[in-house]
């Protein structure tokens, strides 16, 4: 397969770090496995310096860890490195890439005096939980500026496929709150179950334009969560953080407002896998939605931490763990998946994607549930952001959008904290009384 460098939005983000920071920090980009961190890394290393050298501490011999022990000789670190690596470092001009830094404590413990000497710039990837697990007893560096990279979003995809415009004119559209039309609809819909089906992994978006071939894509994509499963394992050897990952689809579409420990593992309750759980978040290959008790504008200080919903970090990722069952998810599933025709409740698949959407814009994740008085039914709001001094809630729907009795009691209730309230399905953009209903592909213009 040819080997593609992406167009990421992070990207930008980077070239704010350097412009801005001058040398003052170190950019350490985090995120899951296979996001794509160290590709970034080094287009970037690549396209904004002079030279550069990388120093991937999963495949470097250990005479280069090795040089980390004692660093009170900055100038012969660096002519080592330089020896090491054939590259000529020129001040200001070139950066130091430590890939996988987790992999060497010592070269992140000795971030602070290399940026206090300011000579050369300096990146570090890795994954958050990683990094955290193997700085144990090291002095953490306070020198750094910190950005995620989440899997390719929507217009990202759009931009793999070589399409830099659809996204500029639904930015407008929705600026102007206007409707497409049908036909159009259509079409981004479709574009976006591709997007859904295929991922934003930049392995498994590779593997489509190469290749065309779904159960192609699907393989990739099963390489992809095996190799998060083999995490959870050597985070949690009882096997536990790896149930609880492989029983995402089922928990989501099982429509409980919360997602249920007990049935995933025996006498499973927060208190005993507070630390399992916390570790899951850690390495950003899911997503963790806290029921908000009080829905107000400081949500995360309402937040209840017995009360959550579990989505996986890539929708892609979720659709093929959904039929896990199959050694390879047949084309003829992903053809009907495409076409909007699968006959299964699809709704937590739409969820998990609106989760996805929301995280990846910097929002975190809220959602909040309750019982009215006499009711024997809970409702509930899929999802609530704010912006500014109001709160949004967003109802997801897949289809049957035509009742909302959970959206409507809320805004009910708490009237007076709502700003706009959003109904997100699969038609046209379109406002009736005081709720928008929004087509899927605008939320991540939300």
């Amino acid at each position: 397969m040819e080997g593609r460098v992406f167009k990421r939005k992070l990207y930008e983000k980077m070239l704010q770090w350097k412009r801005e920071r001058n040398g003052a920090t170190a950019l350490l980009i985090k995120g899951a496995r296979r996001v794509g961190k160290s590709t970034i890394a080094e287009e970037f290393a690549k396209r904004e310096y002079d030279s550069y050298i990388l120093i991937d501490f999963v495949e470097c011999k250990q005479e280069v860890k090795d040089l980390f022990v004692d660093i009170s000789d900055l100038d012969r670190l660096f002519l080592r490195l330089q020896f090491l690596y054939d590259v000529q470092l020129i001040e200001r001009k070139s950066v130091i890439v430590f890939d996988e830094v987790q992999n060497c404590p010592l070269a992140r413990q000795a971030i602070k005096k290399l940026v206090k000497d300011r000579r050369y710039d300096y990146i570090e990837t890795g994954s958050l939980l990683s990094i955290r697990r193997n700085t144990k007893g090291i002095r953490i560096p306070s020198e750094e500026t910190r950005l995620t990279l989440y899997p390719m979003d929507f217009e990202e995809f759009y931009w793999a496929r070589g399409n830099e415009v659809t996204v500029p004119m639904l930015r407008e559209a929705w600026n102007n709150k206007m409707p497409l039309g049908d036909a159009v609809n259509r079409k981004l819909m479709e574009d976006l179950r591709l997007y859904m089906v295929v991922g934003g992994m930049p392995q498994a978006v590779n593997a489509y334009l190469d290749t065309n071939n779904l159960s192609l894509i699907d393989a990739v994509k099963r390489e992809i969560i095996e190799l998060y499963a083999d995490d959870f394992r050597k985070i949690d050897s009882s096997g536990r953080a790896t149930s609880l990952f492989y029983a995402i689809p089922a928990q989501l579409s099982s429509n409980a407002s919360r997602y249920l420990l007990s049935s995933v593992i025996e006498y499973g309750r927060v208190d005993r896998l507070s630390e399992t759980l916390q570790n899951m978040e850690d390495s950003m290959a899911v997503l963790i939605s806290r029921h908000a008790n009080d829905p107000s504008i400081g949500l995360s200080i309402h937040k209840d931490i017995n009360k959550f919903k579990m989505f996986v970090n890539d929708t892609g990722l979720m659709v093929t763990m959904a039929f896990w069952d199959k050694s390879v998810t047949e084309n003829e599933i992903y053809q009907k998946l495409l076409t909007g025709k699968l006959p299964v409740n699809l709704g937590y698949v739409y969820e998990n994607l609106v989760a996805q959407m929301l995280k990846a814009g910097g929002d975190e994740l809220f959602y909040h549930t309750w019982r009215p008085d006499g009711g024997k039914h809970n409702y509930e709001v899929d999802f609530l952001i704010s912006r500014g001094s109001k709160l949004y809630p967003i109802e997801v729907k897949s289809s049957g959008y035509r009742t909302h009795k959970s959206l409507d009691e809320f805004c009910t209730k708490y009237s007076s904290r709502i700003g706009q309230r959003y109904l997100i399905y699969t038609k046209d953009l379109r406002k009736e009384g005081q709720t928008i209903y929004l087509p899927f592909y605008f939320t991540g213009l939300l």
